[in-house]
Order: structure tokens, then C-alpha cells, then sequence
């Protein structure tokens, strides 16, 4: 499901959301770094997961899915 670009702004408001993202974002090239390098675990998988849920759970919570 894609969000419109009135939610797309409503989350830019919200600092908990930009927050979560900054997160994600950094998480995610944290686990593309690791699957370089050829350094990549079971527990790098997890936060993968563990970590992107937040922002989906924040979504959710709030209505926007």
C-alpha cells in the first residue's frame, strides 16, 4: 500500500517519525555494509527486521496504512 503525499507530509511533522526513519535508514546501510563484507549474521538479519518494524508499528498506530 503507497501513502499520498498528504500523509507523506502529516509523518514529515512528526519528530517520532523522522526519528524512526533516520533510524531505519542507517540500519539498513549498517546491513548492506556487513553483507559486503561478507560479515553478515543471524543477528544483523534481526535487526534488519526488529528495527524496521518500528516505523511500521508507528504507521499503524497512527492511522496511515
Amino acid at each position: 500500500m503507497t501513502m499520498s503525499n498528504k500523509q507523506l507530509t502529516m509523518n514529515k511533522e512528526n519528530p517520532a517519525f523522522e526519528k524512526a526513519y533516520a533510524l531505519a535508514i542507517g540500519i539498513v546501510y549498517a546491513y548492506k555494509h556487513l553483507c559486503e563484507k561478507k560479515r553478515e549474521f543471524t543477528l544483523s538479519k534481526q535487526l534488519l527486521r526488529s528495527e524496521t518494524s518500528i516505523g511500521v508499528n508507528m504507521a499503524e498506530a497512527n492511522g496511515v496504512i
